[in-house]
Formats: structure tokens, sequence, C-alpha cells
């Protein structure tokens, strides 16, 4: 027996009950307990929780991924009661419970506390990435960074801090953001960089974001966007040929908004626009050399320098050819070379010529085939008006309707000729500045009225066939080449009221020259003096002689002018 401090005696046996008693109430299934290592053994770690019975752990919970093990007797550690008593009579008990639980208990607090957390991002899931900050945790996709990210892998393995948005213990669910951290810091940046931004001042920056019209600059919590058009003097297709994300750059502050928070960057105001000095380097007549960064339906732009571009107008290609595209002589990349044609300082325009380069060949075009010469050619096109005949290469000349034939039978060019004939003709005009060549066909054979004299004097008769028949008049053909006219007074001895009545068209006719003015190309013809051998004074009629529709016209009316 014993005493106690009142003078109880306490029986022994009491004693030991009640301090058996003691240590069942403190271990309860469920809760975590603090115990100490005795042995480590094949397969469990022996741990003292000052229970009746020893607790046993199984040793792969201590086992790290390389074999070693991460504990050792004397060790104290805090440990999961799972099982009071088991069929060994041990407490099953489980470290690795022990410690998610208490890492639970840690993240409430900081959810509740609003702290941040620390973990390491593991991998892809739908929708987002998992995160290890001592147990699972989701970090939904749109709240990774501060704007969208196409690329989620990239983070992976990666280490930050999150803040706990979204906490369940009971099922398990921890959602976290980085963004909320992120913008929180932004916020605290961007009233730094609002209080220190100035128009004209040059700020360090990293691109954030580039879009088809520019790159969207970080200069500490606020963005700028770079214009394409300020990025470069030179031609900028696109930024990403200049900028990725990520990359850092000086720019300078063209414009700043600090109600709207908006900032207006530019790159090239870094640098002096070469405009400013292009006359100094650049006059007209000079030859320069450039690339070709771009195609339009009028012409081709040269780059000369980075900056400055001439223009190269689609008439200024070639001497001879029609370009109908400048894709059709340069590509894109190509080196060429060209003369100064203008310079417009206060437009920023360049006016190039390539066909410059080159002697134009008009210019000596007359002295290789001079007025009068004969060249062969290959008829390339037909017209209404005319036949084109290829000289040279590019060079075309034009043999005209009315010089194609001294007969005028010829209505249309494509009755005589088509294309690819192998013809030859005559020099007939040249003119250079026009770019006119002009041919005759006909030419190669003499004028048949100048030997009209001859072949058709006054006072011959003919036959001849009624080729056309006017109110006054009928023009008669007296061969291939020759026409006169036949007044309507010189069909018959009596009045002709109606000339339809008196001839026909196709008739033939026996005719008698009366008048001949080979000069003006006219004969005048009289049907009614075949049998009428004295002409003395003969003709006096002023229409006889003329032989053409328009002489007839202007002979019958006069000069009129129609007002």
């Amino acid at each position: 027996m014993s005493s106690n401090t009142q003078g109880f005696m306490i029986d022994e046996d009491f004693e030991k009950e009640f301090l058996e008693w003691e240590k069942q109430q403190n271990v309860i299934e469920g809760e975590i307990v603090r115990g100490k290592v005795l042995s480590v053994n094949k397969d469990f770690v022996i741990v003292d929780i000052a229970y009746k019975s020893e607790g046993q752990i199984p040793l792969a919970e201590f086992t790290e991924h390389d074999g070693t093990i991460s504990v050792q007797p004397g060790d104290e550690i805090d440990v999961y009661v799972e099982n009071r008593e088991n069929d060994n009579g041990l407490v099953e008990l489980s470290k690795e419970k022990a410690d998610r639980l208490r890492i639970w208990d840690e993240i409430a607090e900081a959810c509740e506390n609003e702290e941040l957390v620390e973990g390491v991002i593991t991998g892809r899931v739908k929708g987002g990435l998992t995160v290890d900050i001592g147990v699972k945790a989701f970090l939904p996709g749109s709240q990774v960074d501060l704007r969208p990210v196409r690329n989620l892998e990239k983070y992976i393995g990666q280490r930050f801090h999150f803040k706990v948005i979204k906490f369940n213990k009971k099922r398990g669910n921890i959602v976290l953001s980085r963004r909320a951290l992120l913008e929180k810091q932004r916020e605290a940046l961007k009233s730094q960089t609002l209080g220190k931004l100035e128009v004209g001042m040059v700020v360090d920056g990293i691109v954030k974001n580039i879009t088809d019209y520019g790159a969207f600059i970080d200069l500490g919590g606020i963005d700028g966007l770079l214009h394409i058009t300020d990025m470069s003097y030179a031609r900028v297709n696109h930024p990403s040929e200049l900028f990725e994300v990520g990359q850092e750059v000086k720019v300078k502050v063209l414009k700043y908004d600090p109600d709207r928070e908006r900032v207006s960057l530019g790159l090239k105001q870094n640098f002096e626009d070469p405009w400013l000095t292009i006359e100094q380097k650049y006059h007209v007549g000079m030859r320069v050399k450039g690339k070709v960064v771009s195609l339009a339906d009028y012409g081709a732009f040269i780059e000369l320098e980075g900056g400055v571009e001439g223009l190269i107008h689609i008439s200024e290609m070639s001497w001879t050819k029609r370009v109908k595209h400048p894709s059709k002589v340069l590509s894109i990349g190509d080196d060429v070379e060209a003369q100064i044609l203008d310079i417009d300082q206060r437009n920023k325009k360049i006016s190039l010529g390539m066909k410059q380069i080159e002697q134009n060949p008009w210019d000596v075009l007359a002295q290789t085939y001079p007025v009068g010469s004969k060249v062969k050619g290959v008829v390339r096109n037909i017209t209404n008006f005319g036949i084109f005949i290829g000289i040279e290469d590019g060079i075309d000349g034009l043999c005209h309707v009315t010089d194609l034939s001294w007969s005028h039978k010829v209505k249309h060019p494509q009755d005589i000729y088509k294309k690819g004939d192998e013809i030859e003709a005559v020099v007939l005009a040249i003119d250079p500045d026009k770019e006119r060549f002009s041919l005759g066909i006909k030419q190669l054979q003499s004028d048949p009225w100048s030997e009209v004299q001859r072949k058709y004097g006054r006072g011959s008769c003919h036959d001849g066939k009624v080729a056309k028949i006017l109110d006054f008049g009928a023009i008669v053909e007296l061969d291939d080449y020759i026409e006169g006219f036949l007044h309507i007074s010189e069909i018959a001895e009596e009045k002709v009221e109606n000339i339809h009545n008196a001839l026909k068209e196709g008739e033939t006719v026996k005719v008698k020259v009366i008048s001949v003015i080979p000069e003006e190309r006219k004969l005048g013809l009289s049907i009614k003096r075949v049998d009428n051998d004295d002409d003395e004074g003969s003709f006096e009629n002023p229409t006889a002689g003329a032989t053409t529709i328009g002489d007839l016209v202007r002979e019958k009316f006069g000069n009129l002018k129609l007002s």
C-alpha cells in the first residue's frame, strides 16, 4: 500500500490500472500522436507511443526512391493511429497519413489567413496542371499566368508560390492560383512605374505578347504597345521577324495617358531617320542596287538601305515589253540595279527605273531601220485598223489597213493575214518619243496610180464593174486597184431620176474616161459619151473627178460646218 499527499492509502494494483487506463485515453484511433522509434527491422519500424502496446509502421513509408531508410532508432516522429490493436497485439500506425493530415491542417490555416503555399508543378491534366504542395493540388490553366498560356507543359518541374483559392478537406480538393499572386505583384509594380513614366524617356521592357499589328512590352506592372510602324524605319512584314516573347528591349515612350493607363512605345525613334540625310546620299540619275521587298500591281518596292525604299513603276521596267505584272519580271528577294528618276524627301518617296540601265532600243531604231528600207517579221497581232509585225524582241511595227494594199477591196486585215505569217514590209516612219514604228506592205509594189495616165488616159474606153451605187452617182472598178466615179448625169443622155433603175451593183458597164487627176487619185467616168468621139470642153461637172466617198460628200455639199 502507498499513501498520497492527502494521506489516503492507495492500493498499488489500483495505481497500475489507472496508469494503463490513462495511456489508453491518450491513444485514440484516427488521431496523431507523438512516438519514439525503438527499432527498425526488415518489414516494420517499431514505435513507442506511450501505450500499453507498441506500434508498428511499414518500413516502405520510410524508404526513399534510392532505397535508403530515412529513420533510425531514437528518432521522435508524429504518427497516425489506424488501429489500436491488431492480431499481433501491436498498434497499427502510419507516418504518411500523419504527414498528410498535418499538411492539410497547414494548408487550411494558410487558406484561412490568405497565406501563400509553395509547391512544384508535376504534370499536365485536363484543364490545367497538378501541383505537389505536400499533397496533390490542382492549378487551372486560367490561373497559371496573367495571360492565357498555350503551352502549359513548359511549367512542369518548376517551383512557385501559390495562393489557395479553394479548399475542401473532406473531398480532398485543393485549387491553387498563381495568377492572383502575380496580379498583386503587378499592381505594386504598376504604381511604381506609373509614378516615374514620362513621354520621351527610354525605358527597359520585356516582350510579353506579339500580334500581327505590334508587340506588347511589359514595362513593370503595365504594358505598352510597340506598333509595327514604330519598330523600324525598314519594312517589317510581321513583328515576329524582330522579336520573340521574353526578349528584353529598350523603347521610347511616345505617348502616355495616365487616366486610361495606355502607353505607346517606339523602337526606331532611338535611331536617326535615314530620310533626314537622303539627299546627301542619293541624287537623280544615280545608279543604285537594292533588294526587292514587295510587289504591287503597279510596281516593285526596292530596299536601298534599312528604312529607305524606292519604287520601280511597272512602266519603268522595260523599254519594249508590256509588263502586265511586276511578278513577270521580278521576285521578292531579287537583287536589282536601277537608276534614280526622282526623290521626294518630304513624302519619303524615291522613283526608280530599271529600263534606264540599258540603252533605249527606240533611240537606235532609226539607224538600224532607215525610212524606205525593207524589213521582215512575223504577224504578232491583228486588229481592225491594221496588223502588228514583230521586228525585234519587244518592238512591233504597225502596218495600217490603208497600207496593206493599193486595192480598195481590203475590208479587214484578217481577210489577208493570220498570226504567225512571215511577211516583208517597208519602213514608212519611226517616232522614238511616242514609240511608234510605221510599216507599209503595199509600198513593196509601185503605185498603180503612177501608170494611170498611160493605162487609163482621157478619152479611153474600158469595161468596169459597178462597185457601189450612191444617190448622185456610182463607183466603178476598172481593175483591182483603180476605181473611177460615174456621175448620175453621165449615165444617159436623158435625165436619170432614180439611179437604182439605171444601174445595179456588180453590173459590168462600158465607160469612157473623161477626167484624170493622178495626184489626187481621181478618175471621172461617163457612159453616155462612150460613142462620142468629140471631147472638147468635155466634162465640166465638178464632182466628176472625185473617186472617194469623202471626196464626193465634200464636193457635193462644200465645206459646210455643222453647229
